[in-house]
């Protein structure tokens, strides 16, 4: 990988992390077009998906410190009821991380992988815009609504299922208040990827002999213009996401969600 794929595919992480439009679909369809098997590169995918967590510890700083603040004055408060609600949502997404692991990230080597995100984003475009013509909801996130949108994100660990979408979409189909769902979304994914990434860590590490050329197959450099690349575009497209949602302008991305669905399912047909 040189500088300008790190920089096109962390441009890429950056910005499908946080719009509903699927990251992981997107970087398939990157890794196709660039002819880069970045699953061969686990420290820069590690790397770019920790700068887009640094991009949401930035903008959500204000709220995150409240909630710590809330969480060590040791007491049943708003902020302890939003922590564990948010632990509720983590539940389907640890299941499948324990147990089905293997299983999903064979998905990901499929030969029909085109097709596959292809028909995964047509499902994304469709929550969308079904969240778009539901009427706007004044309901705080409940413990029930917390699982089911934890539910929503392990469905997203399809590639071409946008986790922002999919949640997002959920939380208002449920009647959900739109200047929430953002916020809710962004933070109920913190933990999962920077566990999600710590695993892969360590069992790359494990698994990869010490000295192995694959360690330091990539350059300070690329990894370096990867991660601010990824991070930059991470701090706009959070920022944008959360008024897209407050205005309710979803159907924008679903259709942008079914114009890249029928290229790739195109694509894995020619």
């Amino acid at each position: 990988m040189n500088w300008i794929e790190a920089l096109i595919l962390g441009l890429i992480q950056g910005l499908t992390e946080f719009l509903p439009v699927s990251s992981s679909g997107h970087l398939e369809l990157g890794k196709q077009l660039l002819g880069v098997e970045t699953t061969e590169n686990l420290y820069f995918t590690v790397l770019v998906h920790g700068a887009t967590v640094l991009s949401t510890l930035v903008v959500f700083r204000q709220d995150i410190a409240n909630l710590i603040i809330g969480l060590f004055r040791f007491k049943w408060n708003d902020e302890t009821r939003y922590i564990s609600k948010i632990a509720v949502s983590m539940i389907p997404i640890a299941i499948v991380g324990l147990f089905f692991k293997d299983q999903v990230e064979a998905v990901f080597d499929a030969p029909n992988i085109l097709l596959i995100v292809g028909l995964m984003l047509l499902v994304t475009a469709s929550l969308l815009a079904f969240a778009y013509y539901k009427k706007s909801g004044n309901r705080d996130i409940s413990y029930r609504d917390a699982f089911i949108i934890g539910i929503a994100q392990t469905v997203a660990v399809m590639p071409g299922i946008s986790r922002s979408g999919a949640t997002i979409a959920t939380g208002l189909l449920l009647g959900n208040k739109r200047s929430e769902m953002a916020r809710f979304s962004f933070l109920m994914v913190l933990v999962p990827i920077l566990g999600e990434n710590f695993l892969s860590v360590l069992s790359s590490l494990k698994e990869t002999p010490a000295g192995d050329p694959s360690l330091q197959g990539l350059g300070f450099g690329v990894l370096l213009i990867g991660f601010v690349a990824a991070f930059l575009a991470g701090l706009f497209a959070c920022k944008w996401m959360i008024n897209i949602v407050k205005k309710g302008k979803l159907i924008y991305f679903a259709i942008y969600c079914a114009i890249v669905a029928a290229i790739a399912i195109t694509g894995s047909l020619l």
